[in-house]
């Protein structure tokens, strides 16, 4: 049906245009910069907050995302147990945890900014 000349003007374009596989230069590109400027850096913060999560133990001072301040007495797989004061104890979610006290959080807030 179609001869190789056919398919040779096809795919380098016409005489004194550009090749057809150009036009998808940009887009290639667009699709290069979104990866290295939001899907990387958000895999890594993802990463730092999956191992920060797992390595918390009992007698770690932290704070929660919702800016509860208290001390890990028992930890289980998806929730841990809080002293947030004198014979005060609270159970909460594992991934509720934001950081250590007294130093940044390691878990970005996710609020309406």
């Amino acid at each position: 049906m179609f001869d190789t000349a056919s398919q040779l003007v096809f795919a380098m374009g016409t005489p004194g245009q550009q090749p057809v596989w150009m036009n998808f230069v940009p887009f290639v590109m667009v699709l290069a910069i979104l990866y290295f400027l939001i899907l990387m850096p958000m895999r890594k913060q993802r990463t730092k907050v999956q191992a920060f999560q797992s390595s918390l133990k009992v007698g770690d001072r932290v704070v929660t995302t919702g800016g509860i301040y208290g001390l890990i007495t028992k930890v289980n797989d998806n929730s841990i147990q809080l002293q947030v004061a004198d014979k005060v104890r609270i159970e909460i979610a594992r991934v509720a945890i934001g950081g250590y006290q007294g130093q940044e959080p390691v878990v970005q807030d996710q609020g309406n900014a």
